[in-house]
């Protein structure tokens, strides 16, 4: 049985003592490998040069944002840039939102809190490293209604309010973890389906229940958009609920698919929105009116 090599992590931080606690604690995992710890943005982009990378180019980077010569969403542009397979986690002591937006935008595949447990930074890596995302559930919603600010939106959407108006407590739009989905998973409680409000205070008045069960915009069909053009009428099923927070196992349940059916579905989905991952296409559900955040 061949044993796959251990991912590759590289840490940026400007203090040592961080980068040092991170070391260990990525050293400390059979699967997981450090390949180098620098301490600013500039190193950072060095280290996946070609020509310059001492001991090869890593599979997941560990940013973290504040840092002195070059921050850690500039690092990550020119990264991705230069070394586009590379996944990178935006770390960073401020649950700021500005912060998250801008390392999503930038190409982040990830961002989590440097107060996060040991368990859920080493579940972050491996969860990118395997073309997933992560976000930390205290930041995504609020992330996401950024991207529909000023719209006139306030429908609170998750994947646990496609049960119906009074829909159980639970992801507040992140993108959760395991079965090939990715992501933290989210807190927080989610608002009613059908039932719920618009933004202009009329109830009902601008959305309407999608095809999963997902609350979308019924005055302005978010189908008509380009992106969206090549998607099947089971991929626009998958994706409403890719967007409002739904794991491929709720997916299954929701629609009643078997497991390879929902990973072709989602692979083909990414495919065709040129996603780099499963985060991004939250985004983009948020951005075209698929999903509307509360």
């Amino acid at each position: 049985m061949t044993t796959a090599p251990p991912v590759r992590v590289l840490i940026v931080d400007d203090q040592p003592l961080v980068r040092g606690g991170f070391r260990m604690l990525v050293d400390s995992q059979p699967d997981l490998t450090v390949v180098g710890d620098v301490g600013d943005g500039v190193a950072a982009v060095d280290a996946v040069r070609p020509g310059l990378a001492v001991a090869g180019a890593p599979d997941v980077i560990l940013m973290d944002v504040r840092m002195p010569q070059m921050d850690g969403i500039e690092a990550t542009r020119e990264i991705l840039a230069l070394a586009p397979q590379v996944r990178i986690i935006v770390l960073t002591t401020f649950d700021l939102d500005e912060y998250a937006l801008e390392g999503i935008q930038a190409g982040a595949s990830g961002f989590l809190l440097k107060d996060a447990r040991p368990e859920e930074l080493l579940d972050a890596v491996r969860t990118v490293a395997r073309g997933d995302a992560v976000i930390a559930p205290s930041t995504t919603r609020r992330l996401l209604s950024h991207l529909v600010s000023g719209a006139g939106r306030s429908v609170a959407t998750t994947c646990e309010s496609a049960d119906g108006p009074g829909g159980r407590s639970g992801s507040a739009g992140a993108v959760p973890p395991g079965d090939g989905s990715g992501g933290t998973g989210g807190s927080g409680g989610a608002a009613g389906g059908a039932g719920a409000s618009g933004g202009s205070g009329v109830p009902g008045a601008d959305v309407m229940v999608g095809p999963g069960g997902v609350v979308t915009s019924a005055g302005n069909d978010p189908w008509r958009d380009p992106r969206l053009q090549g998607l099947t009428s089971r991929e626009r099923e998958v994706f409403e609920l890719i967007g409002a927070g739904c794991s491929n196992a709720e997916i299954m349940q929701r629609l009643f698919l078997s497991e390879p059916t929902v990973k072709t579905h989602v692979s083909h989905i990414l495919s065709k929105l040129q996603a780099r991952d499963r985060v991004q296409a939250v985004v983009i559900a948020y951005e075209t009116g698929v999903v509307l955040p509360g």
